[in-house]
């Protein structure tokens, strides 16, 4: 009796993948709402806003990308957002006046703009498809290879949807 041989199509087609998850921050996303330093958490008044800041431990961001947020509707003028980062700069790995998710989004970018994507020179490349995964890096990943792909591709290894061949 002969034994059935089964071929992996999708191991044959020679299509690798780039998982954009490979590629999410390690680093710890924090906010820090700067209404908690305000008066009324509405009004910046200089004199309690810098002792407020005083008062602040921030050694609590050490190593962490910090997100400045304010959840109220106060107008913060710019030399309050230098004072807090005088005070963030010793600690904080990563600072910047967004969202928790833009800031998550904006490291992600960095680390893929560094990334050596050498090994899909001239290789058929599919994407992976990922519910986590923000439109704006499959946009950046796009740009990245399409220059030196052979092909390039949307979802898994075994149903691709193309989207580029040279």
């Amino acid at each position: 009796m002969d034994t059935p041989i089964f071929i992996n199509k999708a191991a044959a087609s020679g299509i690798i993948a780039l998982d954009l998850l490979k590629y999410k921050p390690t680093m710890e996303v924090v906010e820090l709402d700067i209404k908690e330093h305000l008066f009324m958490e509405m009004i910046v008044k200089e004199k309690e806003f810098k002792e407020s800041i005083a008062n602040t431990d921030f050694s609590i961001y050490k190593d962490k990308a910090v997100a400045i947020i304010c959840s109220t509707d106060a107008i913060i003028p710019p030399w309050a957002f230098m004072i807090l980062m005088e005070k963030l700069q010793p600690y904080a790995a990563y600072t910047d006046i967004n969202s928790f998710d833009t800031v998550l989004l904006d490291l992600w970018k960095q680390k893929l703009l560094s990334a050596d994507l050498e090994q899909y020179h001239d290789q058929k490349v599919v994407v992976k498809a990922g519910p986590d995964i923000a439109p704006a890096l499959y946009l950046l990943a796009t740009s990245l290879l399409k220059p030196f792909v052979k092909s390039l591709m949307y979802g898994e290894i075994g149903l691709p949807k193309v989207i580029f061949k040279k």
